[in-house]
């Protein structure tokens, strides 16, 4: 095998993807999945890849050190592409440290192990919520905008872009790092916003939209996102960081609508879904506006988004429709 390659986080939602994607696309790659799973992951799509020969699952949390460093001094991995994390919002409001734990020393001990065991490259996956929010007319995020996290959840991701960069300034490792705008696609856990309002509305129940609905967010499809992530880890400057978004800014209540009328149009519900929005008290600290300027990701990798919004809105939809029946 010409690579070594270990995918952190590979059961979780942008995992999955790029794991099937290495495995496939590259066979003489060796791909090693490691994953904890916890809650948010989800073995069952990624079964089928047992079968593969250039494919090996191990069960570790990376908040074990020991168990982390042995892993590499067995397996003696050449490159990283790490995502695992804890990522999910509101849950970092409710308790912060385990995501200080896994965002930040989870990182470190990979760090660590990467350095006294690897010769190849890091690749770090990370958020546009680093940055803090816009103002509505605020040029888009860039890789130079300075950092301003609003969450204790975008405070340990920027914690750990931070200790990637110090890693490659002091230590010399081969280290890239993406900022992605929000992900969404099949496969993705249901606490997150997009699942949220297509099980709510198959279910008949009301649709929780904090504040008036008026934050806005850049969606990113997966497929998009996995192929940033492959065009960065293969040809990306060492210890760049490249911004990654779709080009789809909406407001949340405008991408509601969207997803209503789209189930309302293909039979997936009765009557009218808009009638089940319920608007509930703004999360603290809700950024007001995430925007990507992905230009330089564009120009010197020719890397741009593939799938038309609307069009893969919809096929993801038809998945969780499939998916929780």
């Amino acid at each position: 095998m010409s690579k070594n390659i270990l995918i952190t986080g590979e059961s979780g939602f942008i995992g999955s993807h790029l794991l099937r994607c290495f495995i496939n696309k590259y066979p003489d790659y060796m791909i090693h999945g490691l994953d904890s799973l916890t809650y948010a992951s989800n073995r069952i799509f990624n079964q089928e890849l047992e079968q593969k020969n250039n494919y090996k699952f191990h069960k570790i949390d990376i908040r074990n050190r020991d168990e982390v460093i042995q892993l590499f001094e067995i397996e003696k991995y050449t490159d990283v592409i790490h995502l695992a994390a804890e990522s999910h919002v509101d849950n970092s409001i409710e308790n912060p440290l385990i995501f200080a734990e896994t965002n930040v020393l989870g990182t470190l001990n990979l760090l660590d192990a990467f350095r006294k065991f690897s010769n190849g490259r890091f690749h770090h996956v990370s958020t546009d919520e680093v940055y803090g929010d816009l103002k509505i007319n605020d040029p888009a995020f860039e890789e130079t905008t300075s950092y301003s996290p609003s969450s204790p959840y975008s405070a340990s991701k920027a914690a750990s872009d931070h200790f990637v960069r110090a890693y490659y300034r002091t230590y010399g490792i081969d280290a890239t790092i993406t900022n992605c705008s929000n992900n969404f696609g099949p496969h993705q856990h249901r606490e997150k916003f997009i699942p949220t309002i297509i099980q709510s509305i198959i279910e008949g129940r009301s649709i929780p939209i904090y504040g008036k609905g008026e934050n806005i967010r850049d969606w990113l499809y997966v497929q998009d996102h996995v192929g940033a992530i492959d065009k960065v880890f293969h040809e990306g400057a060492s210890g760049a960081t490249y911004n990654v978004g779709g080009d789809n800014e909406l407001t949340n209540i405008d991408l509601v609508y969207k997803i209503c009328d789209i189930m309302l149009n293909k039979g997936y519900c009765s009557g009218n879904p808009r009638k089940l929005i319920s608007f509930i008290k703004d999360r603290e600290g809700h950024d007001l506006r995430y925007a990507i300027n992905s230009q330089k990701l564009n120009i010197e990798l020719e890397w741009a988004p593939k799938f038309k919004f609307l069009d893969v809105l919809s096929s993801t939809i038809d998945w969780y429709v499939d998916y929780l029946k």
